[in-house]
């Protein structure tokens, strides 16, 4: 992708403070969002000012925004403020009224990310503008998809581009709204390290005592920055009430970060971390090594039950195999969850190696 720096187009804060883009959940009234800003920009770290004016809603008869109305509160906010302005678009139709009140930058939001037909519909419509888009993942965790929408954005002639990590939605409670699943963003960073990677600890937590906790992480993997819901009254907001925090609130959590830098000019941390980085290729030669021995192994199976008549795949085996080892990886201090996500994926392919046998034996 051709993606412009973000130091090129966006005012960033001081070095060692992360970007960040505040603002309430909804544009609720005037006042409610002129309140905001003028308190956002007292915080020098925050050089954007968000609002929802239209909101994609699960249920209908919940509040879904008042729309172009909100837009000249925006309008508004630049005037008085001085802060840039975004707000999210997912028809064609809202991108033309978003260019047509001044409107900063867009954001595409994890719903219609989702959706291929919604992002290129919004690609179309941004052909020949020459604006910033953000890009939030999709609430599926499918990491093609939100790179295919990062592409049509780029495809279509946007070059100022960002990612939003915001989570991913799961079925199962656990302790926040969405689970993180660090590894996508991260595997997206590696792939597109040109691309800017903001994190989005509001839709993440769903509660505002979690906030700080989720800026945090993402500043340890060396996010960009953040994008934080604020309201100046978050128990009366409108809309996602419970994961929203007063401007105040937002200076503690930016002043309590405590961030990292990407290299060190000390000779002995340098030294000690190549000798760390050449174990872990030792290591990871000798799981590849194992791992092949594992494939020869499996293929002698197959032969096997070809010969016997038996399936490919036997489920009692395979539950008996994960379960022996997330007891061996619980007693050796590993993540259960981590070597399931392994065991599963080796298994897959196990079946597919035993599958492919079989099919070549039949023909």
């Amino acid at each position: 992708m051709n993606i412009d720096a973000l130091n090129e187009w966006l005012p960033l804060p001081a070095p060692g403070t992360p970007l960040v883009i505040a603002g309430p959940c909804s544009a609720e009234s005037e006042e409610q969002v002129l309140r905001t800003a003028h308190a956002l920009k007292e915080i020098p770290a925050v050089k954007v000012f968000r609002a929802g004016i239209w909101k994609p809603r699960t249920r209908p008869n919940n509040f879904e925004g008042l729309g172009e109305l909100a837009l000249p509160w925006l309008a508004k906010v630049k005037k008085e403020t001085g802060l840039l302005t975004t707000t999210e678009v997912a028809t064609a139709k809202h991108v033309e009224l978003c260019l047509k009140a001044g409107i900063d930058i867009l954001w595409i939001g994890a719903r219609t990310t989702a959706n291929p037909f919604s992002v290129q519909e919004i690609a179309d419509a941004l052909k020949g503008v020459d604006i910033p888009v953000m890009v939030k993942n999709p609430i599926n965790a499918d990491l093609q998809l939100w790179i295919g929408a990062l592409e049509r954005m780029n495809q279509a002639g946007i070059s100022k581009l960002v990612a939003i990590h915001r989570g991913f939605s799961v079925a199962e409670k656990l302790e926040f709204r969405n689970d993180p699943l660090w590894r996508i963003p991260m595997e997206l960073k590696v792939k597109f390290p040109e691309l800017p990677l903001l994190c989005d600890p509001s839709h993440i937590t769903g509660k505002r005592d979690l906030v700080q906790k989720v800026c945090q992480k993402a500043m340890d993997l060396d996010m960009n920055g953040l994008i934080i819901e604020t309201h100046p009254d978050p128990e009366k907001a409108w809309s996602d009430a419970s994961q929203q925090v007063t401007p105040e609130k937002l200076l503690n959590i930016i002043s309590s970060l405590a961030l990292k830098r990407e290299y060190s000019q000390d000779k002995n941390y340098t030294e000690e971390l190549n000798d760390l980085r050449e174990q872990i290729d030792r290591l990871d030669n000798e799981l590849i090594h194992t791992l092949k021995l594992r494939q020869q192994v499996v293929e002698k199976i197959a032969t096997a039950k070809i010969n016997q008549n038996i399936t490919a795949l036997q489920k009692g085996r395979f539950e008996e195999l994960m379960k022996d080892r997330l007891v061996s990886a619980e007693k050796m201090g590993l993540s259960p969850d981590f070597i399931k996500e392994i065991f599963d994926s080796i298994h897959e392919q196990s079946v597919q190696i035993q599958t492919d046998l079989f099919e070549k034996n039949n023909k």
